[in-house]
């Protein structure tokens, strides 16, 4: 059985200030949920400080992003390198990194060789835009994106993708839990294609795109769902447990 993953992603939200208070909010909550496995991934500038506060508990960190070379000219980047000594997991290849920064899947191919060169577990994120998924475009523009993404990388079991609807991302309309089961569906099928079926079977999709407390268990009781990416409702500690919490109730049964 595929071990649960809710991760959350803060985006450019929270202060370092506001990054232990959230963390001290809902640390002890998050720590108690079992059979869950639990991610937080603030901005780069809130790493140390999240990382000092999760020592001893269950809970994981996580970086937004990260630039593929190890070193050298290039002002303003963070290198695999840099985190590695931080977090355990990146986001790597999310929509808004696409649509704002112009990153290709070349771009995000070379982002996962170096995040795992480094020992960093890549969460890769795929999804098609509105006009895509209304043109009937969704199974071309997704596995696309996997195939693309992952070209030329050996499996590893630290690999975990997010599914996520550029056009449900933070904008209060979730795909339907049974829209986000059939794509993830497809995705596994894609990776089964890339790797066989045995490793499809152990690879773990979450969905990402408006998750929520109140369609958090409707999602969770799809059977290719493995858990989710979660934006602004990650931002509140009573919300992101909430999830957390339903996940564990809905995927132990």
């Amino acid at each position: 059985m595929r071990l649960p993953l809710i991760a959350g992603n803060w985006k450019m939200n929270t202060t370092v200030s506001e990054a232990v208070a959230l963390v001290k909010e809902m640390r002890g909550g998050l720590d108690e949920v079992a059979n869950v496995e639990k991610v937080v991934c603030p901005p780069f500038v809130s790493l140390q400080a999240v990382r000092d506060l999760l020592k001893g508990t269950s809970i994981k960190l996580g970086a937004q992003n990260l630039y593929y070379e190890y070193k050298g000219a290039y002002t303003g980047e963070i290198s695999p390198l840099m985190l590695a000594e931080l977090c355990e997991y990146v986001i790597l290849g999310h929509s808004e990194r696409r649509q704002y920064f112009n990153e290709t899947n070349e771009i995000v191919n070379k982002k996962i060789k170096a995040a795992l060169k480094a020992g960093l577990k890549p969460i890769l994120c795929v999804g098609e835009k509105m006009e895509e998924n209304e043109a009937g475009k969704t199974e071309e523009v997704v596995t696309g994106q996997v195939k693309s993404s992952l070209a030329d990388i050996d499996y590893t079991p630290s690999l975990v993708v997010a599914y996520e609807p550029v056009w449900a991302i933070g904008t209060g309309k979730a795909a339907t839990s049974q829209q986000a089961n059939d794509t993830i569906g497809l995705i596994r099928r894609t990776v089964s294609g890339l790797y066989g079926k045995e490793v499809a079977g152990q690879t773990r999709i979450l969905y990402g795109g408006s998750v929520n407390a109140a369609n958090t268990t409707e999602l969770m009781r799809q059977p290719e769902i493995d858990g989710a990416l979660v934006g602004g409702a990650s931002l509140k500690a009573t919300d992101f447990l909430s999830i957390v919490k339903q996940t564990a109730a809905v995927k132990k049964q």
